[in-house]
């Protein structure tokens, strides 16, 4: 099968850009963007504890695909300088619009880019944290991102990614045809990644941390209705052994690393 095309990829995300119906509020008021991201870190608590927004307080930030912004937003709030970029345009309209509303545009750059070729679009330099969350798996060649990446960093910089884990609850649900990577559907491109095979893509990185998390629990046709009622057999199960199976069959796969 032909490898979908960036121009594809784009298309695809400008159409429904990332969490944009995290809220039934009018798009782009500040009700709106406020349960966008109250919805985003309830149902993905573990965001703000691998992101670690406070402690980027006063640091340089580069967050390749920020979507429409709900990560950069906090990292900026938290006192960073970032530099967001994204394939997305309809997606960095809200987000640049977003920023203007919270009174943080100061505080970011938007640029529209492509992970695989930043240079094209973002200036040479070295950042404090890189950080790319859900974004290079949908890029045609995700080692050619992560190449891009690399030249934003020195060796006190640090790499925190998100790519999704083959080896999980979610991708099993996937290849039984019960589920779909995205909330929408026909997503172009989602790679997914077991450990030897995340360490390949990051050859060249020193890898300090790696780990699973997050297993989507709520019954769907609810949760679309901001329900939020847990399917029965994890309604059931203590929470202990629920998140003892998120760290083994999480979707997202959580990488720390820096240059070698």
């Amino acid at each position: 099968m032909a490898q979908a095309s960036i121009q594809t990829v784009q298309e695809y995300w400008d159409a429904r850009p990332c969490n944009i119906r995290h809220s039934a509020k009018p798009v782009g008021t500040r009700e709106y963007f406020d349960e966008v991201e109250k919805r985003k870190y309830f149902v993905e608590p573990h965001i703000p504890r691998f992101a670690e927004f406070a402690r980027w307080s006063g640091k340089r930030v580069l967050e390749v695909g920020c979507g429409i912004g709900t990560d950069t937003i906090s990292f900026a709030r938290a006192g960073a300088l970032v530099t967001a970029v994204d394939l997305s345009g309809n997606s960095l309209a809200l987000a640049s619009s977003r920023a203007q509303l919270f009174g943080l545009a100061e505080r970011i750059r938007f640029l529209q880019a492509d992970a695989e070729n930043l240079a094209a679009s973002v200036p040479r330099e070295d950042y404090d944290l890189v950080y790319s969350f859900g974004v290079i798996h949908h890029t045609p060649h995700p080692g050619k991102a992560v190449e891009s990446i690399r030249q934003y960093m020195s060796p006190q910089s640090e790499l925190r990614l998100m790519i999704y884990a083959a080896n999980s609850w979610k991708a099993a649900m996937i290849d039984a045809g019960f589920d779909q990577p995205e909330a929408q559907s026909g997503c172009p491109i989602a790679h997914t990644y077991a450990p030897d095979e995340a360490r390949e893509l990051l050859a060249g990185l020193e890898i300090l941390d790696m780990r699973q998390d997050h297993i989507f629990p709520y019954v769907i046709e609810k949760y679309v209705r901001h329900e939020y009622e847990l399917q029965p057999w994890f309604k059931c199960m203590p929470v202990e052994m629920f998140r003892a199976l998120e760290r083994r069959f999480g979707w997202h796969q959580l990488i720390r690393a820096r240059l070698s």
